[in-house]
């Protein structure tokens, strides 16, 4: 307890000392960036209602509990810190889960909301209105966006801020397409919009065949990765229940050990998950 008095302390001097210094001009736009970065990390997961400030608050929570878990458990600092770091880390990890799920679930509903809207037009409806009809006739998953896409565009918007919005609301690689080449197809007129959504509905569908084949071929070089670097920590957190093991730890050669472990696990993570990666979907005109 005396420890962790004493680091609440020092951490509160320094942010103290810290407070007299001016903030630099780049540093706002890093921040920026960062926050940007988590923004669309949530929206792509589905949580668009959640704030970035919820997201680092789950970080720091997750950090502190860990910590205070595994001192509990070996009473070394050092050993401590790396396992806060790697708690750190579990709301991104599974905001990204969520965010590959629901990619992967919606990969699978597109071709059909093209067929939607392919059906509609050849019915006579307009873009707009063949747009809100997804609210109440579209898959379930999708419903809730158009229906705020048709509250934008009742409300007075004009189309393009409407689609806009409706695309930010959407935030997937596939929906910017679509919106994209809907919003192109508005400007520049034509009737050929059933032709494209046909197009459009076929390529999705062959897709979402071949993109799943290759993310279940994927999947073990991924399983492989996360086994690999997981299971040299769960040793080290098992020895360090033991007082001599726990001991070692808590000098500058144990210090020292777990660093020079903590950079190569995670360099050679980073290395297998990109030889084995995929070409990830890009967002379009974020």
């Amino acid at each position: 307890m005396s420890l962790l008095l004493g680091t609440a302390l020092g951490m509160g001097l320094l942010l103290v000392w810290w407070s007299f210094w001016p903030r630099r001009m780049d540093r706002p736009d890093r921040a920026g960036r960062r926050a940007g970065r988590l923004r669309r990390l949530l929206a792509e997961a589905g949580h668009q209602r959640v704030g970035v400030s919820g997201a680092v608050t789950a970080i720091l929570a997750c950090a502190v509990v860990g910590f205070l878990l595994v001192m509990l458990l070996t009473a070394a600092v050092p050993v401590a810190l790396c396992f806060a770091l790697f708690a750190s880390s579990v709301p991104v990890v599974v905001l990204r889960w969520q965010a590959a799920r629901r990619r992967a679930a919606l990969r699978e509903i597109w071709p059909d909301v093209v067929d939607h809207l392919r059906s509609a037009v050849r019915a006579g409806m307009s873009l707009p209105e063949a747009l809100i009809q997804l609210g109440s006739s579209g898959p379930a998953p999708l419903r809730e966006p158009f229906v705020e896409f048709s509250r934008d565009y009742r409300a007075g918007q004009n189309m393009q801020t409407s689609l806009r919005r409706l695309k930010e609301r959407l935030a997937d690689p596939v929906g910017d397409r679509i919106i994209v080449a809907l919003t192109i197809t508005r400007e520049v007129g034509g009737s050929d919009l059933g032709r494209l959504l046909g197009t459009l509905a076929e390529f999705l569908r062959e897709n979402a065949r071949t993109r799943s084949e290759l993310e279940a071929r994927q999947s073990w070089t991924v399983n492989a990765a996360k086994l690999a670097v997981s299971a040299p920590w769960v040793v080290v957190l098992l020895l360090s229940t033991q007082p001599e093991a726990a001991e070692a730890y808590r000098g500058m050669t144990g210090l020292m050990v777990l660093a020079a472990g903590l950079v190569v696990s995670l360099v050679c993570y980073r290395l297998m998950l990109r030889i084995g990666a995929l070409p990830e979907e890009e967002r379009v005109l974020l």
